[in-house]
């Protein structure tokens, strides 16, 4: 059993902040029913090449980015412009736990699917809105997508090369960073709520924006401001505080070198025989390379580059220096501690077959995390919802079908 086995979530979200929650929520063993538009599904449905056609099938296939974030969820379609689609979705709402949606702000209280529509049947319940910008202040009205947000948030000002290198400029981060952290925060306030739920006997509303989640892990970054005044710029991929942390190029690849205290950095000194360097007043402390910080790169950078990548890995490594390679995604899932943590796992999706995903993290002793559901296919799990959560009959939801409902 799960953690969460005893919850049940009805996943009105689309995209990916709101999907990247209730996946982990289900990873967590909670019973997520995804509601999907009939015949079109999630917009990411519909995102790629790549797409990976099922047996037999002339369609697209199932794209790859739909996958990536809908692992243990149960898909049920139904069409809520049409009031009795709507009726069916507070039907399930009211048997349901949690609701996720990241609709437009005010849009889903003319369908009667709102927090204070859905309160009045089920006060119990636990309702997570995510937008772009929150449900108050000026800019609530606007639509928020992840590459805008990082660069609203702060995020790209300090992603990219320094100023003055060979292509420099605002850089966003490889994957959709202000989505993902967002659905993180929003599975948090969830679970935090549901305990607040056990001591109180209520349920609460919870407002999640992406501008608020990605200005909140500006961590460090945010408080050389807020407390010093200094604006951070972009460096690459060097630390603002800690040298030398950042990647060197060796004889034939690249190396990331982590010291991340003064007793790692005398060991590296010796290990690449500068002993001298650990002593010298320019370099003894980490206040002083950060002050000299181009003089100990241009150092180190010399001696790095003399080895190999797979030369200097296992030599760092055995004096206890934070030290690794630069992996491509393939490398990285082929790594033998990611192997061995069993993050690369199989499922047998219903289309596709047998096939490879990404597993949760999250290593729990007494109610681990749970992999057994693949990503649906659209409306796969219709009539199995209906017929077991509502009790309708086969002859209900031919109805239903007929009437474009479902």
């Amino acid at each position: 059993m799960g953690a969460l086995s005893h919850i049940r979530v009805l996943d009105l979200s689309r995209v990916l902040a709101g999907p990247w929650c209730t996946q982990m929520l289900a990873d967590l063993g909670a019973d997520v029913i995804k509601i999907e538009r009939p015949g079109v599904g999630d917009d990411t449905r519909q995102w790629g090449p790549p797409f990976i056609p099922a047996a037999g099938s002339t369609g697209l296939g199932e794209s790859t980015y739909f996958l990536g974030a809908n692992r243990g969820k149960r898909s049920v379609t139904i069409n809520l412009a049409e009031r009795k689609g709507q009726a069916l979705a507070r039907e399930m709402a009211a048997l349901s736990d949690v609701v996720v949606e990241n609709f437009k702000v005010g849009a889903l209280a003319r369908y009667g699917l709102d927090y204070l529509s859905l309160k009045a049947l089920n006060p119990r319940l636990v309702y997570c809105s995510i937008t772009g910008f929150g449900q108050n202040g000026p800019y609530a009205d606007r639509a928020g997508y992840d590459f805008m947000i990082q660069g609203m948030g702060g995020l790209m000002s300090i992603t990219g090369e320094a100023e003055g290198t060979e292509g420099a400029g605002p850089q966003k981060v490889g994957v959709a960073m202000a989505d993902i952290v967002t659905g993180l925060y929003c599975a948090s306030a969830i679970q935090a709520a549901l305990i607040h739920r056990d001591r109180s006997g209520e349920g609460q509303y919870i407002d999640m924006a992406l501008l608020d989640c990605q200005v909140a892990v500006l961590a460090n970054q945010a408080m050389m401001y807020l407390a010093a005044g200094e604006v951070p710029n972009r460096m690459g991929n060097a630390h603002p505080n800690i040298v030398p942390y950042q990647v060197f190029a060796t004889r034939d690849a690249h190396l990331i070198l982590a010291v991340g205290n003064d007793g790692q950095f005398k060991r590296l000194c010796d290990l690449l025989g500068r002993p001298e360097l650990a002593e010298d007043e320019r370099f003894a402390t980490n206040r002083a390379r950060v002050a000299h910080r181009s003089e100990i790169i241009n150092i180190l950078a010399k001696i790095i580059r003399q080895k190999s990548t797979d030369e200097w890995v296992p030599l760092i490594e055995s004096q206890g220096i934070p030290c690794g390679r630069i992996n491509r995604i393939d490398q990285a899932l082929d790594e033998a501690q990611v192997k061995h943590r069993n993050m690369r796992t199989q499922v047998v999706h219903q289309g596709l077959g047998e096939i490879d995903i990404l597993a949760s993290p999250i290593r729990m002793s007494e109610t681990p995390t749970r992999v057994d559901r693949a990503p649906p296919m659209l409306g796969e799990h219709t009539e199995e919802v209906l017929e077991e959560l509502l009790e309708y009959s086969a002859g209900d939801i031919s109805a239903l079908r007929r009437s474009g409902i479902i």
